[in-house]
């Protein structure tokens, strides 16, 4: 049994330094509280997109831009909530790049595929007139 103790390197054990309730609750309230405060832009965001399609003409760089910043919120709110209540904020870096790495080429991979995924949609519209998309309503030409 003492031999099997002393094989344990002290390396391997990280000890997080902990923090009392009292400084984690007031840490979780004001991360609870920003998040709350993207979440209200986030909406008013979104509603300004639907005042802007409900417009005569929609201004697509504007809505495409409001859009953007919608992701770049809610990548800021997964980190908050990652980071806090879910304590990764906490841990030493290797861990945290060992959860984030294969997080990110599981992004690039699902983007990858809508890439392609569209890219043979249009090259299918173009070669094969067959597939092309149409409307639900078609439009009416002349005096038909």
């Amino acid at each position: 049994m003492e031999h099997q103790q002393n094989l344990i390197s002290p390396e391997i054990t990280f000890e997080h330094p902990h923090q009392s309730d009292a400084e984690f609750r007031k840490k979780v309230r004001k991360t609870t509280i920003l998040l709350s405060i993207i979440t209200v832009i986030e909406l008013g965001i979104g509603l300004t997109i639907y005042t802007i399609h409900k417009g005569p003409e929609p201004l697509h760089l504007l809505v495409l831009m409001f859009k953007g910043m919608v992701c770049i919120l809610t990548l800021a709110k997964a980190y908050y909530i990652v980071s806090v209540f879910m304590h990764l904020g906490d841990e030493i870096r290797n861990m945290i790049m060992t959860i984030i790495v294969p997080l990110m080429l599981f992004i690039w991979f699902i983007a990858a595929f809508l890439w392609d995924g569209n890219s043979y949609k249009n090259l299918r519209n173009d070669y094969d007139k067959h597939f092309q998309e149409r409307s639900a309503v078609e439009k009416k030409s002349g005096g038909h």
